[in-house]
Parts: structure tokens; sequence; C-alpha cells
């Protein structure tokens, strides 16, 4: 699903992204764009964030019980 219009970022992307090591909005507006232009991507961008870091915190957790 399109995030960022203005500078066509999809939730794919910032989920890649933070598998690539982002981990706060200002990484993502460097390295993506979201939320540079009117602003109206912040909150959707901002969910997709915590839930690629959530999603990134369980996959660690299931290879540590493994």
């Amino acid at each position: 699903m399109y995030v960022c219009l203005c500078k066509g970022v999809t939730d794919r992307r910032i989920r890649e992204a933070v598998r690539g090591g982002a981990r706060s909005m200002h990484q993502l507006k460097d390295q993506l764009g979201v939320c540079s232009q009117c602003g109206r991507c912040a909150c959707s961008a901002k969910r997709v964030l915590k839930e690629a870091k959530a999603e990134m915190r369980n996959a660690d957790d299931a290879a540590l019980a493994a």
C-alpha cells in the first residue's frame, strides 16, 4: 500500500528500510523522503515503522528461542 503519495513510498519500502537499519522517522525521511512534502503520510508512516520494528523484535526473539 502507498504510504506517501508525494514520494511514491510504499509500506514495503518502509519495512525494507527498517530491515536495512532505519529506526526513526528522521532516518526514513532521509532514506525515502517520507514526510518531506505535504506531511499527510506522517501517521501512516509512523504506524508502519512501529509495526516493522515490532516484527524485527519478534523475529529476533524467535531466533534466540530456537
